[in-house]
Parts: structure tokens; C-alpha cells; sequence
């Protein structure tokens, strides 16, 4: 190529333009903007993002000094009054549906999970977002400490979020849990935090299944054995019914209980699940594969910025982390556009590194010289 855009312009290419603009009027209120837009809202906050920009002050002066490349992106520079009236004030859902034409787009793309069964795999599990409570009165949950949760089900094709919901702190895990709608024939891996037999009930009548671990206080009655494999880290591979009175009562299925102990750190666990046919090693590594979503929470905290906020309003913060979360998608993304081995995060330590270089952005991904590109570009010039 003669000419390329910058790396950031060909990252925002990504999102058509004209699908942002008709979710931007569908979720608006207000008066209308003079020369500030919510595109060059989401273009302030999105390199805040990408380049690790903590403070509004910092984004300001980021994006300021970048000022004769904003007419190329489509956006105009914001100062931080406007910059921060427009977080208080426009509403969030513009990005929580963005997030959802993003997830439509990488779905396209993902590769499939691990193993050898068909079925979607997903693991369920919240984080917990430390909030001041005098600095965020709104986000109520305990007498001197605030918080909000971030609940995800993580679909295991791709590791993407599929279903993402951001509640009070004080709202349980299994609440949120109960509203997903999974679809029919799913696996969904979950820990004891979900912990509801009449909520194991349901997902068993809509043709969902799940694997957990069984409470250690469980009352239960051995229905069936089944031999497990020696060498395995097997232990036992049964039906059993609930005999409380109550959990019999909310639960009156049989499920299946195995039992496993860890080889390297010679922990025992008991799964409980309601999958008959996979083997019982297989259960056993799809409650391992669980801790996928552990270490993506630990990647979106550590290298995205949900933990420090530039505004304080409700609003404001939950503007913060759906557009955290559409770029989490957008590296997703191009990981999977590029087919290259690189991890998210050397992904992202290269667009921090390079946003307003202009190079091909694939060729920076593939880690092609910059000079071999200068002398293609005078080759072709010679042409």
C-alpha cells in the first residue's frame, strides 16, 4: 500500500459508522450536541482505553495532543467539562448495545472450545468492583464500602462474554443466574456460589445442562454405581437423589455425583451434574476449564481501566466499563482475524505502543519491519 491510516483509524474501521450513529439516536436524550457527539465519545474513552489513560485530565491532554489526526477519525476534541457532562448525562445503553452488534461480529469469528462434544460451553461467575462509597453513594453495599458486580457467562468458543450484566454489589450471583437463557443443550460449569436445586431443576427441563459442586452437607441417597478408570484420579461415578426434606422437594430429579482427586495437589472434589453420557473424566476437566472465566476477569481488570473511574455517577460508570467491555471485543476480534498466535495482551501492548503509527495494521500484528514496508512503498512508487 502507498498510504495507510493510522493503527487506531483502521481499529475504529471496525465498527461501521452508520450502525453507531442509528444506535446513537435510538438511545438518546436530551438536547442535541452543538459539536460534541457520542463518536467522539466513544473515540475519547476507546484510545483511554487502549493507550492505559487513568484519569480524565490524562485522557484530555492524550487525546489533545493528537488534535490534527481527530478530523481523520471522525471525532472532535472534547474538553473535559464536555467530556464529563456527556458521561453524567447520555445514557449507557448506547454502549451496552454496541457491545451486542460487536458480540455478533466475534461469533462470526471464534474458534470453537476444547473438547470434543458439540454442545456450547459456558462458565458462569461475578467480580466484585470495589467503589468509595463517599465518592459513589449509589453503588450502596456495606455500612463503609461500595461496590458494584459484573456478572458474565463467558461462552468457551472464543472466551467471549456472551451474557454480561452489571448489578448493585449486593445483588447474589444465582439471581442473575436464573435469568439467562442459555441455549437448549448448553453446558453450563458454575461453582457453589449458584448453588439453587430448584434452579438445577429448571435448567434439567429446558434441556440445559450443568456442572457444580456438590455442598459437603448435601443429604443424598446412592441410586446407582457406575466402575470408574483407576490411574484417572477418578474416585466414584454415581446417581443420587436428594433426601432432604426440602431440597427433595425443590429438586426431585437424579443427578450424577463424581468424585475426583486432583493428582497434583491431592484435593478431592465431588461433581454434581445432570449429563449422563459424557464421561466422568470429561465432567471433571469441564469444571477445570471453569477457571477460564477467573482469568478473564483477572485480564480485563489488570489491563483495562474498570477499576479507576473518571466520573462518578451511575451513569458515568457504567459508560466506562461496556465501553471497556466493546474493546475487549474489538481485540478479541482482531486476534481472530489475524489467526497469529499473540496472545490478547501482546495484542494489546502493540496497539498501545503504535495507535497513531501509520502502518498496516496486520503487518504490525505480524511483526513485519517497518522498513521493509518503506522500501515496498518506494518499490511500488517506482511502478
Amino acid at each position: 500500500m502507498a498510504h495507510c491510516n493510522t493503527i487506531l483509524s483502521q481499529i475504529l474501521k471496525l465498527i461501521p459508522r452508520h450502525e453507531f450513529e442509528v444506535l446513537a439516536n435510538r438511545h438518546h436524550s436530551g438536547r442535541t450536541f452543538r459539536r460534541a457527539s457520542r463518536w467522539s465519545q466513544f473515540v475519547t474513552l476507546a484510545m483511554a482505553q487502549l493507550s492505559g489513560r487513568s484519569s480524565l485530565r490524562d485522557i484530555v491532554d492524550n487525546v489533545s495532543s493528537q488534535t490534527h489526526r481527530l478530523y481523520h477519525l471522525g471525532s472532535a476534541k472534547l474538553s473535559r467539562s464536555n467530556l464529563s457532562r456527556i458521561n453524567e448525562d447520555k445514557p449507557y445503553t448506547l454502549y451496552e448495545a454496541l457491545f451486542g452488534k460487536l458480540l455478533s461480529r466475534c461469533q462470526g469469528k471464534a474458534p470453537g472450545h476444547v473438547f470434543r462434544f458439540q454442545n456450547p460451553l459456558y462458565s458462569l461467575d461475578a467480580s466484585t468492583i470495589d467503589l468509595c462509597l463517599s465518592v459513589f453513594p449509589w453503588a450502596d453495599f456495606r455500612s463503609t464500602k461500595g461496590a458494584i458486580k459484573l456478572h458474565v457467562g463467558l461462552n468457551h468458543a472464543g472466551y467471549l462474554p456472551e451474557f454480561v450484566t452489571i448489578t448493585e454489589g449486593k445483588t447474589h450471583d444465582v439471581t442473575i443466574g436464573r435469568t439467562l437463557t442459555f441455549p437448549k443443550g448448553s453446558v453450563v460449569a458454575v461453582d457453589r456460589g449458584y448453588n439453587d436445586y430448584g434452579w438445577y431443576k429448571q435448567l434439567t427441563e429446558k434441556g440445559i445442562f450443568f456442572v457444580t459442586r456438590l455442598k459437603s452437607n448435601a443429604k443424598t441417597r446412592v441410586v446407582c454405581r457406575r466402575p470408574v478408570r483407576s490411574g484417572t484420579g477418578l474416585t466414584s461415578d454415581q446417581t443420587i437423589e436428594f433426601t432432604g426434606v426440602q431440597t427433595a422437594k425443590k429438586c426431585p430429579i437424579r443427578l450424577r455425583r463424581i468424585g475426583y482427586r486432583d493428582p497434583e495437589t491431592g484435593k478431592h472434589y465431588v461433581f454434581l451434574t445432570n449429563h449422563f453420557k459424557l464421561a466422568a473424566k470429561t465432567i471433571a476437566d469441564i469444571y477445570k476449564s471453569r477457571w477460564q472465566i477467573e482469568l478473564f476477569f483477572r485480564w480485563v481488570k489488570q489491563n483495562l481501566k474498570i477499576k479507576s473511574f473518571v466520573g462518578t455517577s451511575r451513569n458515568a460508570v457504567m459508560t466506562q466499563i461496556w465501553i471497556a467491555l466493546c474493546v475487549y471485543l474489538i481485540l478479541a476480534y482482531i486476534k481472530f482475524q489475524s489467526k497469529l498466535t499473540k496472545s490478547m495482551q501482546q495484542i494489546l501492548r502493540l496497539l498501545q505502543l503504535n495507535l497513531f503509527e501509520k502502518r498496516d495494521l496486520m503487518a504490525l500484528l505480524r511483526g513485519d519491519s517497518p522498513r521493509n514496508n518503506q522500501l515496498a512503498v518506494n518499490q511500488m512508487a517506482l511502478l
